[in-house]
């Protein structure tokens, strides 16, 4: 097993089915989107080249927005986001990407590639395909 994990590697396993959302959106307009797309997270895209992505997870909504009885209406994702994100690169092993995760305690990882998102591991990632 752990030869074929260190072959693996984040760009085999990851999804590339990512969903991006503003900064200036509301948390409203968030918790819609990822209903409509069926995803737990969304990437908050860049304001500029220079800039650097955000995440936000249906854990930053939960925690954030509803746990303190705010409106989802008036809150903007760029509030509540994470960022600067942890990042890994396409050719990074899935056993390092795993170690990563591990150390910093993360649930998925965007996958960036010259300044590009090209996909996200999740920790489902790793077990459902990388076994």
């Amino acid at each position: 097993m752990g030869e074929v994990i260190g072959v693996l590697k984040a760009r085999d396993i990851m999804t590339t089915d990512v969903v991006t959302i503003n900064g200036d959106a509301t948390v409203a307009e968030a918790v819609a989107l990822m209903k409509e797309k069926g995803v737990r997270c969304l990437i908050v895209d860049r304001r500029s080249p220079e800039d650097a992505y955000g995440i936000l997870t249906q854990r930053d909504i939960a925690y954030s927005v509803f746990a303190h009885g705010l409106n989802p209406e008036s809150v903007k994702v760029h509030e509540i986001m994470t960022k600067p994100l942890v990042v890994v690169n396409p050719d990074l092993g899935v056993e390092y990407v795993a170690r990563l995760m591990a150390n910093q305690k993360l649930s998925r990882a965007p996958v960036i590639f010259e300044g590009k998102v090209q996909g996200i591991v999740s920790v489902s990632d790793i077990i459902n395909k990388a076994m």
